[in-house]
């Protein structure tokens, strides 16, 4: 009987619990959960006698692959992986996949939902802006970004996209007009929403050589990772673009700095909010229940990531 550990510093809604219970349940698999943790060495210990693992934000580092001597498997409830090492992984024979598309509607709703609260003032009782009749251009184009541009043309914004590794075509067929280098991103957009990757080409990527481009009183909308911005360009681009503003669902490590001075045209949520609706998490985790259960049992490898 195969034994999975459900690893979640940020436990599943009670809702998900019960459906990855159930699935587990009907396949006669082990389970055990462990949520709330604060200490590493708990997860350690807990990953220590079980074949597949399924975790949410938590890092699967190759101090926690070195101690799970049986794990075959790691499945990451959500589209982002870079919480997970996939060469220590892949050294140690552990297939890692991810849920894509499962919390996508999530984030797409959070991106629109933020770009119209800092427009409006924070909903501060003074006039403010609509996003209607503006200028978006999304970086990058996959399975979130693609629902922004639909949520957005229906507010009646103009969208943009650029990506290298989608077809122009596919964009053109969204009625997105695609651009095709990166500095026109940031030269057309009155919101620049960012979906790409934390990796080793995108870290500290958008700096203040690509911000300064920005229209007067453009934002910048982070639902990616908080890894992918410079944060010394972003304070400066506060400093030197007097209308320029920033949300993301991760807040900077300079955010008090930044709070000083420009607390009105910048706003981040408490945590990674993203994926965090009853809807994703339920997703999310029935989707890593059968891709554990699909692995296992017949191979299927179909979201493997490394």
């Amino acid at each position: 009987m195969p034994k999975v550990l459900i690893a979640t510093e940020k436990p599943f809604a009670a809702e998900a619990s019960a459906k990855i219970k159930a699935e587990f349940d009907a396949a006669k698999y082990d389970y055990k959960f462990l949520e709330s943790y604060t200490d590493p060495s708990d997860f350690h210990k807990a990953v220590a006698d079980v074949e597949a693992l399924i975790i949410r934000s938590d890092k699967v580092t190759e101090e926690v692959l070195n101690a799970a001597k049986k794990l075959k498997i790691v499945v990451r409830a959500g589209a982002g992986y870079d919480n997970v090492d996939l060469k220590s992984a892949t050294a140690h024979d552990v297939v890692v996949m991810n849920t894509p598309g499962q919390n996508s509607n999530a984030v797409a709703e959070l991106a629109i939902g933020m770009m119209i609260y800092l427009a409006r003032g924070k909903f501060n009782g003074k006039s403010g802006m609509e996003i209607a009749g503006k200028k978006l251009v999304l970086f990058g184009y996959g399975h979130i970004a693609r629902l922004v541009a639909r949520m957005a043309q229906g507010i009646g914004m103009a969208v943009y996209a650029y990506d290298p590794y989608i077809s122009a075509d596919i964009m053109t067929k969204d009625n997105v007009k695609p651009l095709t280098k990166v500095e026109d991103i940031f030269k057309t957009g009155d919101y620049v929403s960012l979906h790409i990757p934390s990796n080793s080409e995108t870290k500290k990527s958008i700096n203040w050589e690509l911000l300064s481009l920005l229209p007067e009183g453009a934002t910048l909308v982070n639902t990616a990772r908080k890894e992918v911005i410079d944060e010394d360009g972003l304070l400066k681009a506060f400093a030197d673009k007097k209308g320029f503003r920033y949300v993301s669902d991760v807040a900077p490590d300079n955010l008090d700095k930044i709070n000083e001075e420009y607390a009105d045209r910048i706003f981040c949520t408490p945590k990674k909010m993203g994926a965090q609706t009853a809807e994703a998490n339920v997703n999310a985790g029935i989707a890593a229940a059968r891709q554990i259960i699909g692995y296992l049992e017949k191979g299927d490898k179909t979201f493997k990531v490394n």
